[in-house]
């Protein structure tokens, strides 16, 4: 039966994911489960976004579906059929371009029509398509080194839909770009695709930048982490061309940022677990105390005097929710700031450390850390107690590898001793790699 039809035995369903899981083995023997009960659907004409923080398995779902790695539990289909390997009418386009820098545009883009051994007149005709579909005609014989980052992925995208797949995967195909050139080539994107010439049928969108996934997405699918889940299903109903000054574009915006900073009810999972934990086993990211400071100062500051919805922050600041979340759940964890409804609201500590000198700062943040981060009050106990008043960093990092992956840990363990270090609560030794109750020399 041919592609076209299995998509009308399809009812117009090209995927169907189903309950998956995926787990990696840790260095304890143990599994790390990195995706948890997955479920979604993708059906001809559609674009859907997966959007979350790093880390939420997002990449990982989207290899599974491209048949490069096997899941642990659950099922997918494409066309009715379980992808059991990489599947004919499923291409990728990667963040990091992937491109071979020692063949031309045009090599690159014929890989893999060459990979189905059509006829040569064939190659030629739909790879010099492609590239022209891009808007790179002219660069055929260009080589990668001699493009900007914004035609390089020009290229990526040319070589996926060469093929003329079903199903485009796009792995943040953005993020590596400046913000003029992403802009350009999104906007590129859905032209083409609204337009009818994009020789596609459906798209899952891999993105962390919650305007992009407003901008290009039918349905947005909004992971929590710790493991990678799907908490919330979004149509997006707007109609293209999108207007980010727009209102029904910005409460959109504002929709998803509500959704992902949303606490938990009785019973419930909490969308993010990163930094709100409550042991010493809870990761920390490494948040610098200038951010820290420097969030507070603007939010203390006109126009938001104590109060700011998030999206003006992220706008105001240029931030992605990879770069803001880590500060705002930082900030919540001291107790600094709540978050509620999607706007970030500075406590009375919040305040008063925003209006402090920076000794006294450095005392508030020193009495916030010990009392509200439990991995430093642990710290800073161990040293008191021992005679020596030192401890080695491999005493913590055991401990932490204990529920954490080893890249966890170590994040975890530099965010404590930069934070440790700006409140002057302890000292570490990176030469010696050991904790102190004083500066080394």
């Amino acid at each position: 039966m041919n592609t076209q039809l299995n998509l009308q035995h399809s009812g117009g369903m090209l995927l169907d994911v189903k309950h998956i899981q995926k787990t990696f083995p840790r260095g304890d023997g143990n599994e790390l489960l990195v995706l948890d009960d997955v479920n979604l659907s993708l059906k001809s004409g559609e674009i859907v976004g997966l959007l979350g923080r790093s880390g939420s398995g997002k990449s990982t779902l989207l290899r599974l579906i491209a048949g490069l790695a096997d899941p642990t539990g659950g099922n997918i289909n494409y066309l009715g059929k379980a992808i059991d390997g990489p599947a004919a009418g499923i291409s990728m386009v990667f963040q990091s371009f992937a491109l071979f820098p020692w063949l031309t545009v045009y090599e690159n883009v014929t890989l893999g029509l060459e990979a189905l051994e059509l006829p040569r007149d064939e190659i030629r005709r739909r790879s010099l398509a492609a590239i022209d579909l891009i808007g790179l005609d002219g660069f055929e014989s260009a080589y990668p080194r001699e493009l900007s980052g914004g035609m390089r992925q020009r290229v990526g995208v040319a070589r996926a839909i060469v093929v003329h797949p079903n199903i485009l995967l796009m792995d943040e195909p953005f993020s590596a770009l400046d913000v003029l050139t992403a802009e350009t080539l999104r906007t590129d994107f859905l032209d083409l695709w609204s337009e009818g010439k994009m020789p596609i049928k459906g798209v899952v969108l891999v993105t962390h930048n919650i305007e992009e996934a407003v901008q290009m997405c039918d349905r947005i699918l909004v992971f929590a982490t710790n493991p990678g889940r799907i908490v919330s299903s979004i149509e997006v109903t707007i109609p293209r061309p999108r207007d980010r000054l727009d209102p029904a574009f910005a409460a959109m915006v504002e929709r998803i940022y509500v959704e992902m900073t949303a606490k938990p009810g009785r019973g419930s999972t909490p969308r993010f677990e990163r930094v709100l934990g409550s042991g010493i086993d809870t990761f920390l990211p490494h948040v610098s105390t200038n951010l820290i400071s420097g969030l507070i100062e603007t939010v203390a500051a006109a126009p938001f005097l104590g109060k700011a919805d998030l999206p003006e922050i992220a706008s105001e600041l240029s931030l992605e929710i990879d770069d803001l979340f880590p500060v705002v759940e930082t900030l919540q964890m001291m107790r600094l700031a709540d978050v509620e409804g999607g706007d970030l609201r500075l406590t009375q500590e919040g305040m008063a450390f925003a209006d402090s000198a920076v000794d006294e700062r450095k005392r508030m943040f020193s009495r916030l850390l010990l009392t509200h981060v439990p991995l430093a009050a642990h710290i800073r106990r161990i040293l008191d107690e021992r005679t020596s008043h030192s401890a080695p960093k491999s005493r913590f990092l055991d401990e932490l590898e204990d529920h954490m992956s080893p890249a966890s840990a170590e994040e975890t363990l530099r965010a404590i001793i930069s934070w440790a270090r700006y409140a002057e609560a302890f000292a570490y030794d990176d030469a010696a790699t050991s904790f102190s109750l004083e500066n080394p020399a």
